[in-house]
């Protein structure tokens, strides 16, 4: 991990191609503190491709309109959720209309890291392929 920061809305752990973000408990997650995303994205992840893991592990709702804003930041390229019960599979589906990167629930953080890792693998490789012709 490179970094932990703590904000209003919960804690975020910084790692070389991600973040794991854990949401407090009772919050409702709202499109203001999407800025702190941006900011993190600005100042980790400038000009390279990250992804989003939100392991939640409180009880918390969330403003679908947060993802019209978090779909626009450029080098994000996955959002994962890690979630050890079902009924989080209906909000999810309601969460991916609104995002336009791939999302995908988890039951263990582990595999969430590692699908997230790949996306961000497979769009270095893009990117860096499509720049030599």
């Amino acid at each position: 991990m490179r970094e932990k920061l703590h904000f209003e809305f919960g804690e975020v752990s910084v790692y070389k191609d991600y973040v794991i973000v854990v949401m407090k408990e009772g919050i409702t997650v709202a499109p203001k503190y999407n800025d702190d995303l941006i900011k993190i994205s600005e100042a980790y992840f400038k000009n390279r491709k990250f992804g989003y893991i939100t392991h939640r592990k409180h009880s918390y709702s969330v403003d679908p309109q947060i993802y019209f804003k978090t779909s626009k930041i450029k080098n994000l390229v996955a959002f994962a959720i890690v979630a050890n019960e079902n009924p989080i599979t209906k909000t999810s589906d309601l969460e991916k209309k609104f995002l336009k990167q791939p999302l995908k629930v988890f039951l263990e953080l582990e595999n969430a890291v590692n699908w997230v890792q790949e996306l961000v693998k497979d769009e270095i490789l893009k990117t860096s392929n499509h720049h030599q012709f």
